[in-house]
């Protein structure tokens, strides 16, 4: 094979660096997660994504994305420091950003938990039907 490189042959030097998960941004950056595509964008920085195809009736699929190394480390300051335009409820490090935050997984949570008393009501319901039904003659 001509592209197959001989044994022994030395890696090339330049080898790219693994893309950044919004995971890793995310603890770089003092940015909410959901907003670290839309604060890319302001930095320049490179921004790969996978996913997002429609699926009809049903929405879409999720969104993944992945970020330049070398562009998210050079804006990295820019951000923290507040030189790129960013509105205060994306960022994690001011009040507003704080309460946006603590409000969507309140929200997240509390409709978490009313859809699993549903499903255990609906469930507890069902068993008392069936129950009936077999007692009574």
């Amino acid at each position: 094979m001509p592209n197959t490189p001989e044994p022994g042959t030395p890696e090339s030097a330049h080898e790219e660096e693994p893309w950044l998960s919004s995971d890793e941004v995310a603890k770089l950056w003092p940015v909410r997660k959901m907003w670290l595509p839309g604060v890319a964008r302001r930095a320049d920085v490179r921004v790969r994504s996978f996913g997002g195809a429609s699926r009809g009736t049903w929405g879409a699929e999720p969104t993944f994305y992945y970020f330049h190394p070398g562009d998210v480390h050079r804006a990295a300051p820019a951000v923290a420091g507040g030189d790129v335009d960013i509105p205060s409820d994306w960022r994690t490090d001011t009040p507003d950003g704080r309460r946006a935050e603590f409000w969507g997984t309140l929200i997240a949570r509390v409709a978490g938990t009313l859809v699993i008393a549903a499903v255990l009501c609906g469930l507890l319901l069902i068993l008392g039907t069936v129950i009936f039904l077999l007692t009574v003659e």
